[in-house]
């Protein structure tokens, strides 16, 4: 098996927007999903250390895009580890059009974490670290890697949003790609009309679960560039604890 995973995929309808493009969110779906195959196929996925009581979780997510992939084409997605250490792996993406145009490129942090205390897990002990064989050495990625997103005082609250059903998934979080949905949202449709994303960024700090109120604060940062700090408010408590960071660069149409 190669070590490096490639996934096809379609722009359906109903994953684009009003510009016939695909939404972000959905582009993050796909990343997460062929990210989950490449493991399974190759040993250290979710069908190894699920019975285990562990599981995967992102930690952080970087895209560059050049063009998303319009209504109704084809285009694939291609995933390989950069590196693996004790606690996370570095796991890159490159998104591609049926003819072969590259159209961007991903980097994302995943951690391996225990499903019931949620404590961080050897990452290198699954399958007797097998997992370091699966590394792809030399494989570009030109990118930056993930920043971290920093934030001055100046940032406000622009949104507060209550969590339900829908945010939830399998290992019992609100689900890495509804911060992405929540945080474009955050910009109106005629933004989005005259705006495309260049590069996003998101940075998970700690869960938050259904039932938690999200609280948003933005600061814009450059012209058409933002940092987003998104925090929580458990059911009953006044307190706030940040969730994860996000910054989003977008370039006029």
């Amino acid at each position: 098996m190669e070590k490096i995973g490639v996934y096809n995929y379609v722009a359906e309808p109903f994953h684009c927007d009003f510009t016939h493009r695909l939404f972000m969110s959905q582009l993050g779906n796909h990343l997460l999903n062929a990210s989950d195959f490449h493991s399974a196929e190759r040993g250290f996925g979710m069908p190894t250390i699920g019975p285990q009581g562990r599981t995967w979780v992102l930690s952080r997510l970087a895209v560059e895009m050049e063009e998303m992939p319009r209504q109704y084409s084809e285009f694939r997605v291609e995933t390989w580890l950069e590196g693996a250490m004790k606690y996370f792996t570095n796991r890159n993406y490159r998104i591609t059009a049926g003819d072969g145009r590259v159209l961007g490129h991903g980097r994302s942090v995943w951690a391996m974490i225990d499903t019931a205390d949620r404590q961080p897990q050897d990452v290198l002990s699954v399958a007797g670290g097998k997992i370091a064989d699966w590394v792809v050495e030399g494989e570009e990625c030109p990118i930056a890697k993930v920043s971290r997103v920093k934030m001055g005082a100046g940032a406000k609250l622009v949104r507060t949003i209550d969590t339900y059903y829908n945010d939830v998934d399998v290992n019992g979080h609100v689900n890495s790609v509804k911060y992405m949905e929540h945080v474009f949202d955050l910009f109106d449709l005629d933004w989005h009309a005259s705006h495309r994303l260049e590069r996003f960024d998101i940075a998970y700090v700690a869960e938050s679960h259904g039932g938690d109120k999200l609280l948003f604060y933005m600061e814009q940062t450059g012209g058409a560039e933002f940092c987003i700090r998104i925090a929580k408010r458990e059911n009953g408590s006044e307190g706030e604890v940040e969730v994860c960071r996000s910054k989003v660069k977008f370039v006029n149409i």
